[in-house]
């Protein structure tokens, strides 16, 4: 194995692995000594790689925008295309653009031989369908989720009735027809799944439910594969 294809399988060991990685993995990872793998992770660091640890404590890569990008390989970047394809048709105005900036992005730090491939992709994605339109603002709930900022949401069910209550939002699911909000519903003190094409409102609030939203989501994804 060369240098240069051994370094690569470190940076690659280190973005996958359970962090911290421990010296004797990433030694087998690279089929080296521990003395070699050390050697090569300082090289690594030297070419601008922000790699935290010390040997008995393990290792974490800390992406870097300024290091070029993993190379991918052929079905990698079909997985790549398929993917964002799919999320330019299906998400909102500002996901589906996010998506095609996305792809031009990694597409712009390819090798020829693979913005080639990018643009002679054998998979495809069209969907005839389109997702059911909201009064709500995705992107509105997208940052509450991140932010974990109580949502404020007028809704109506299955019957027609309209209820108003307080939420904490956890995730937006896609669904075959639409989009859906995981969340702690604090009017039924439970968790519940709203479909967004049926919130006629969904207000931000000043109420933060921070560092509650992983483990709330954690709970509910526990629940619904239970």
């Amino acid at each position: 194995m060369s240098r240069s294809e051994r370094l690569f399988r470190l940076m690659n060991a280190l973005r996958v692995l359970p962090k911290p990685v421990t010296a004797a993995r990433l030694a087998a990872e690279t089929e080296v000594s521990e003395r070699t793998l050390y050697r090569d992770i300082e090289s690594l660091r030297n070419s601008g790689a922000r790699i935290e640890g010390a040997p008995g404590l393990g290792y974490t890569l800390s992406e870097d925008p300024a290091l070029p990008p993993q190379t991918f390989d052929r079905i990698e970047m079909e997985a790549l295309v398929v993917g964002l394809s799919d999320v330019r048709q299906r998400g909102d105005v500002q996901l589906a653009k996010a998506a095609e900036t996305a792809l031009a992005k990694i597409v712009a730090t390819l090798p020829e031989r693979l913005q080639r491939q990018v643009l002679h992709a054998t998979h495809m994605v069209y969907r005839y369908e389109q997702p059911e339109q909201a009064s709500a603002d995705l992107s509105d709930i997208r940052l509450a989720c991140w932010e974990e900022q109580a949502l404020d949401l007028r809704y109506r069910d299955g019957t027609g009735a309209v209820t108003e209550r307080r939420v904490y939002p956890l995730a937006i699911v896609y669904l075959d027809r639409g989009y859906g909000l995981l969340a702690w519903c604090c009017l039924r003190q439970d968790f519940r799944k709203f479909l967004v094409g049926r919130m006629e409102a969904a207000i931000p609030t000043s109420e933060s439910f921070r560092p509650r939203r992983v483990s709330l989501l954690r709970e509910y994804i526990a629940l619904l594969y239970d």
